[in-house]
């Protein structure tokens, strides 16, 4: 007859094994509700809900850490607005910002198109400005948010201006008009088309494009699709009060202070592009191209006046001009 002490020990095993069928059950249960599925007696829960649970609670598992992961300080500090839209999801998801399920057959959620997280609608207003965007996600360049683009390309700059650029300055800063002269239609769309398909392999040189007004108006045209311009709208007023300044010491450090509330990317454009323009103006008496004429052309492109009136935006052309024109002609002690 057996003891007592191994009557107990029995029991107690006995009683481990009902938990922990009774845990699978519970489990089972909850991804048979969140995937609308019914579970039967009939079928046995180790051939069909063992690959599904393993998949779930990976899912999980790694949802919970990426909501719970600190920002690294090794990495470079930057603020970027998610691009959420509502999306309908196959299969079980989480909320990667508050790690609970996502409930529903339909727009569960919204997603973010550059870099691919995953929220609950009411979640997305409480998510950090982090936005990381990624190639699988970035598939264009042009009209691209700059910010999204050299993240995702993890350049300082776009590639459509440094490429551009390059090519300028190998052979058309002598080229009368240049920036002033048009390039024909077509082949700057097919330029632009390039640069959205093949990206930095896309082929600009001499032997493609003979032309140089071709690549001048594809990088304009570049600057004129971007959805915030290279001077974003919450900097434009202090561009635009910084111009109205007359004392010159004063003026330049207004425009210092404009200058630094860009993003590190729009910045770095920015300075960039002046620079260029700046060697344009050395080759005046060629190209025929002063820092006047030249702010002419890229006042309204690299800036524009945010939620103004007709009226209002026509009134700030000639500051926008000007802007662009002390740009050009102090871009030694600005930047």
């Amino acid at each position: 007859m057996p003891s007592r002490e191994a009557y107990e020990v029995h029991k107690g095993e006995k009683s481990l094994v009902q938990k922990g069928k009774q845990r699978d059950a519970n489990q089972e249960e909850i991804l048979a509700a969140a995937l609308g599925m019914r579970v039967g007696p009939q079928k046995p829960p180790g051939t069909i809900w063992q690959p599904l649970k393993l998949f779930a609670y990976s899912q999980l598992t790694s949802l919970v850490r990426r909501a719970t992961l600190k920002e690294s300080v090794a990495g470079p500090k930057y603020e970027k607005l998610h691009s959420f839209k509502v999306h309908t999801f196959r299969g079980p998801h989480w909320c990667e910002h508050c790690a609970n399920f996502m409930w529903g057959l339909v727009a569960q959620g919204v997603k973010c198109a550059d870099c691919g997280m995953n929220v609950h609608k009411q979640c997305s207003a409480a998510v950090p400005d982090d936005c990381r965007p990624t190639l699988k996600h970035v598939r264009k360049v042009y009209s691209c948010d700059l910010t999204t683009l050299v993240t995702a390309h993890n350049t300082a700059r776009p590639m459509v201006v440094d490429m551009c650029i390059r090519e300028i300055e190998s052979r058309g800063l002598k080229s009368e008009g240049l920036y002033r002269i048009s390039g024909f239609s077509d082949s700057v769309e097919e330029v632009k088309t390039a640069f959205d398909k093949d990206g930095e392999k896309t082929d600009i040189s001499v032997r493609a494009y003979e032309d140089i007004n071709i690549i001048t108006g594809a990088l304009k045209l570049y600057l004129r699709d971007l959805p915030v311009p290279v001077i974003s709208y919450d900097a434009y007023p202090r561009f635009v009060e910084a111009a109205k300044i007359d004392e010159p010491e004063k003026k330049l450090e207004a425009f210092r202070e404009a200058i630094s509330l860009l993003a590190p990317s729009h910045s770095e454009t920015l300075q960039y592009l002046v620079a260029h323009l700046k060697r344009v103006t050395l080759n005046e008496k060629d190209n025929l191209m002063n820092a006047e004429n030249l702010a002419i052309i890229f006042g309204p492109t690299l800036m524009q006046a945010p939620d103004m009136d007709a009226m209002a935006a026509l009134k700030d052309i000639r500051y926008q001009r000007q802007v662009v024109e002390v740009l050009i002609k102090n871009e030694d002690v600005l930047f």
